[in-house]
């Protein structure tokens, strides 16, 4: 299995994040513990980076004024995948289903 390389870095981030507004010692190690699990759940997958192509795809992506609510780490997702001609498991529907000739699939709901 493959994810795009931002959606690794947000999980990550979120979990530094947690890491930092600690409160207290017992908060920091559950933060830690949380960001040990996460990147070892992330291990199992392969990161998409961002190559030429990836860059191209996004730079067309960009200036569409009719994209409704998407932001640009939604926007690099959507890049990343279109480049790799990927279908996108996701729950964001809404977002992604906006984006012309980018495959969406919701294995959850």
């Amino acid at each position: 299995m493959v994810i795009p390389i931002i959606s690794r870095i947000e999980v990550l981030q979120g979990r530094f994040h947690t890491l930092l507004k600690a409160a207290n010692g017992n908060e920091l190690q559950r933060g830690q513990e949380r960001l040990d699990q996460a990147e070892r759940n992330l291990s199992s997958f392969r990161a998409l980076p961002v190559d030429t192509t990836v860059a191209a795809v996004f730079d067309q992506l960009l200036p569409n004024k009719k994209f409704k609510k998407i932001g640009r780490a939604d926007l690099l997702i959507a890049a990343i995948t279109l480049a790799h001609r990927a279908t996108l498991v996701t729950r964001n529907l809404k977002h992604f289903r906006q984006v012309p000739g980018l495959q969406v699939e919701n294995w959850v709901d």
